[in-house]
């Protein structure tokens, strides 16, 4: 299933109507409709919102997989979501579980791009990041919280505040990324 009927379905299933989720994630109605029908593909941060919005990991709604013991994701079957407007991508690592647990996830920043503001997480959520190639700066809160990041370099924070994620390099940069959402409140 695609990002769109995803939303749909999560929608329908959380007995929302298009302006009950509008006002929840701080997406349009009229672009939610769009999203749903799969005539706009929403940015990497406007997929965030909706996400948040219904409560689900935004891997989650771009497909989820079945559960097994072992799973095995090959680099070309992985689930790969680019802004097409920076050029961010996002390379979820793990496989896709139901609305609480931890993603592993591989992002790359172009060269002079970010990711935009994601939004809040629930209470609850936390992060961790490892550069493992560039330079990466991290705003967290609106900018109240700036840290520039190098290769080797980590960070742990508590997800409940905007966050954002800035290549300050002369390279890509790409760093791994866990969510942790099993303390969710």
């Amino acid at each position: 299933m695609s990002f769109g009927k995803n939303v749909k379905q999560a929608r329908k299933e959380k007995g929302f109507t298009l302006q009950e989720l509008s006002d929840r994630s701080g997406v349009s109605p009229s672009m939610l409709s769009l999203i749903e029908r799969e005539e706009k593909n929403p940015t990497l941060q406007v997929a965030c919102q909706i996400a948040e919005a219904l409560d689900l990991t935004l891997s989650r709604l771009l497909g989820e997989q079945e559960r097994r013991e072992v799973i095995v994701i090959r680099r070309g079957e992985r689930m790969v979501y680019r802004d097409e407007k920076s050029g961010f991508e996002r390379h979820l690592l793990s496989p896709s579980f139901p609305s609480k647990g931890i993603e592993f996830v591989l992002n790359i920043v172009p060269t002079g791009k970010e990711s935009g503001m994601f939004p809040s997480h629930k209470p609850g959520v936390k992060e961790y990041i490892m550069v493992a190639q560039g330079k990466l700066r991290v705003e967290l809160g609106n900018g109240h919280f700036v840290v520039d990041l190098e290769q080797g370099d980590s960070l742990y924070f508590e997800a409940d505040v905007q966050h954002r994620f800035i290549n300050t390099g002369q390279n890509d940069c790409q760093y791994y990324l866990v969510i942790d959402s099993y303390g969710e409140k």
